[in-house]
């Protein structure tokens, strides 16, 4: 545990920055319950998959090949079901949607918890700087194509960022979506960040009246393989602060788990949460008008690219 945990309070839930995903299901009985989570193969998907699987979910879990997915679930040793995601590719997107609706099960919680950090230079894909195109509209599609199974009370869970406090002056540069007119790695990652929550927010509005809830959720600074793509300065910062800053794989995971599975959460919708609880997030995060321009923009995309929105 990192001395940041140990110091830290507990909020209004009962829980906190020292929490863990295995100490907040503590009690727990998710039999029965089907839980997907994409990028489950490692990191805080992982994690998250490792304990629900312990708490009796079964979990649909998402890696870039169903191979990786299987390697990494079978030693869980609960109830898995692997299945194939790329994010970045449309058509693997599409697929993983048709393979999940072949299963015939409600899903009870959706996490959308993989994606990518700080490319250190400009990537593109389809046209799309990289880590937008991946982490935004690869979800957009992925969990716009689920939604209808989605269960009736069933909760989705948007990994975002305390990151997107970090993006561009003008929230989503809706007008450099390519990256073309200028690229800061990690201005760019923060963008992909609010677009993740402002996602949430628009999701969760346009499901008003249903019993379905839709949050984003702000994990802390884990030390995962998210970080691949930093520079050695980045990472030695990392190492040089982590006893104070990093959470744990265990306390990383517990806000999304919370959000997707622990009484406490039900019914809580449209929210930014972070340490198991509802927290503040940045004004652009929070604006209504930014995340309708988005989800148009976002649905231009994915016509443009192939598909229904």
């Amino acid at each position: 545990m990192s001395l940041m945990s140990m110091l830290s309070k507990n909020g209004p839930s009962g829980f906190g920055a020292s929490t863990t995903a295995e100490a907040l299901t503590s009690g727990l009985d998710l039999t029965g319950r089907h839980v997907l989570i994409t990028g489950s193969n490692s990191g805080l998907g992982l994690e998250a998959a490792r304990v629900l699987t312990m708490r009796g979910a079964t979990v649909i879990g998402t890696a870039r090949t169903v191979e990786k997915a299987r390697e990494a679930l079978a030693p869980l040793g609960g109830k898995t079901i692997p299945i194939a995601l790329e994010l970045g590719e449309p058509d693997s997107v599409r697929a993983s949607v048709a393979s999940v609706r072949a299963l015939g099960v409600r899903i009870d919680a959706l996490i959308a918890n993989a994606g990518i950090m700080a490319l250190p230079k400009l990537e593109k894909l389809h046209g799309y700087e990289k880590q937008f195109f991946t982490n935004h509209i690869g979800h957009f599609l992925f969990v716009t194509g689920l939604v209808d199974q989605v269960a009736d009370d069933g909760r989705i869970v948007i990994l975002s960022s305390g990151a997107h406090k970090n993006a561009p002056a003008t929230g989503i540069e809706l007008d450099n979506l390519t990256g073309e007119l200028h690229y800061s790695a990690w201005k760019n990652y923060g963008q992909s960040k609010l677009a993740n929550l402002l996602f949430a927010r628009e999701l969760a509005r346009r499901l008003g009246g249903t019993k379905k809830t839709v949050n984003a959720v702000h994990p802390g600074v884990i030390a995962t393989n998210l970080g691949r793509h930093m520079g050695t300065m980045e990472r030695v910062g990392i190492l040089v602060s982590g006893p104070l800053f990093l959470k744990t794989p265990g306390e990383g995971a517990a806000t999304e788990v919370w959000a997707a599975v622990h009484p406490g959460a039900a019914g809580i919708t449209g929210q930014y949460m972070q340490d198991c609880n509802v927290a503040e997030s940045s004004a652009f995060g929070k604006d209504m008008a930014l995340a309708a321009k988005l989800w148009t923009a976002t649905e231009a995309i994915v016509a443009k690219v192939g598909g229904p929105a």
